[in-house]
């Protein structure tokens, strides 16, 4: 990855599922008990939250569209996971879920909608100045699309326009540790 100075005036974007916590392949996580934080990610999310100025959760969760759960399971879920967070000195600004199991819904990444409730809510987010993480090409053509810093998580699967590759949301959070400890800002 190119070094970028990057400061509190940048935005980080996060998929979540593969990134922040444990996949599950073929299913869906449904309730807190299949939630599982990857080794590192907690971390990670403290070290990322000295960097930048927001820090925003974009998710597909078509899993409540397919009725598998409910919309209250999936804001428990979340709740649990902001309160594991914070406890670890990390900080998520707001999180974006799309339910909807069509692909062509506007809110469902690689589309731009969620990026665009964020813009909404939060004026201050210059995508040229903004990066999103993600370990799917959907997560790729999201950033892509609004114009972000693209980071891949796990293997590239012939992911061409990706600005930096790591194995793991902790492996990206000390390459940028490093590089904020070279221009002082950290």
């Amino acid at each position: 990855m190119v070094s970028l100075e990057i400061d509190k005036t940048w935005t980080l974007f996060l998929d979540r599922d593969g990134v922040i916590n444990e996949k599950r392949e073929n299913d869906y996580v449904k309730n807190w008990n299949e939630f599982s934080f990857i080794n590192g990610s907690l971390f990670a999310i403290s070290n990322l939250s000295k960097i930048f100025g927001k820090i925003i959760i974009v998710t597909n969760q078509r899993g409540v569209g397919r009725c598998l759960m409910k919309e209250e399971d999936l804001i428990y879920i979340h709740g649990k996971m902001i309160y594991e967070i914070n406890l670890n000195f990390g900080r998520i600004d707001k999180i974006y879920y799309c339910l909807e199991v069509l692909e062509n819904a506007d809110c469902r990444k690689p589309n731009i909608g969620m990026g665009l409730k964020a813009k909404n809510d939060f004026p201050e987010i210059d995508f040229s100045k903004s990066i999103m993480v993600g370990d799917s090409k959907s997560d790729i053509k999201f950033g892509e699309n609004l114009g972000m810093k693209k980071i891949l998580i796990g293997i590239n699967e012939g992911l061409l326009n990706i600005d930096g590759r790591f194995d793991s949301l902790f492996e990206f959070s000390n390459f940028l540790k490093t590089q904020v400890f070279k221009t002082n800002q950290f």
